[in-house]
């Protein structure tokens, strides 16, 4: 699969999840799985199998081994919940919440500078901090030490991201490129100057994009779990 047929997938996939179209996403895996999208996917599967589309099961089943095999973060999470959405494992004593994967991974692991968020237990909203200061200016955060009403995340910073970077420049076989990203990732300014090296190679960039959502959903997903909940479809 080439690296725009690849984009292009990733994309419509995103928006089949997004929308909770699992006769879409089905169609869609039929012309292949693109390269780490399982997190992306694997919650559209979920889906889909509840909405009984054709074909949903068996792919939601292959899901749960290529997440058992790849092993990152948040995959065994997500693997135990496809395997109860399909009844072949109980369900996870896991509280539903219709959270945003990457918005809690953006609040999670953002600039340490940007605070702390929170999660409206409500409707699954992730507030940031900026988010929660303006409320506050304009009186409306009464409830904000409200445990029934809110999920705290404090800030991780980047620690988990540069990580990805060392780990993600491991995977070009490329041996010229491979060096330069190395060289890139040494001391301060990493993070810019990693982007800017692969600004070179736009697929390279693009493998990193989707390496790094992947990455970072993940994580979320293990956090949320960690905290007693679990990604539930969002209303549209």
């Amino acid at each position: 699969m080439s690296d725009v047929a690849s984009d292009d997938l990733r994309t419509a996939l995103r928006v089949a999840t997004a929308t909770s179209d699992g006769a879409a996403l089905v169609a869609l895996l039929g012309s292949g799985w693109p390269p780490d999208a399982l997190q992306s996917v694997g919650d559209g599967l979920a889906a889909a199998v509840q909405q009984q589309v054709p074909g949903a099961a068996e792919l939601a089943e292959q899901c749960v081994l290529a997440l058992r095999d790849r092993d990152w973060e948040g995959d065994e999470e997500l693997a135990v919940q496809l395997e109860a959405v399909l009844g072949i494992a109980p369900t996870p004593l896991l509280r539903r919440l219709p959270v945003d994967l990457e918005e809690l991974s953006i609040v999670l692991e953002g600039d340490p500078l940007s605070g702390d968020g929170r999660v409206d237990l409500r409707d699954g909203e992730v507030w940031s901090r900026s988010a929660i200061e303006y409320a506050q200016e304009m009186g409306e955060d009464e409830d904000a030490d409200d445990p029934e009403r809110w999920l705290w995340i404090h800030n991780q910073g980047s620690r988990a991201g540069y990580r990805d970077m060392v780990d993600f420049a491991r995977t070009v076989d490329d041996p010229g490129r491979a060096d330069r990203l190395e060289i890139a990732l040494q001391g301060r300014g990493a993070f810019r100057r990693f982007k800017d090296v692969l600004a070179r190679w736009p697929g390279e960039l693009e493998r990193w994009f989707a390496f790094s959502e992947e990455r970072k959903r993940g994580r979320a997903r293990a956090w949320l779990a960690e905290e007693g909940y679990t990604v539930a479809p969002r209303r549209h």
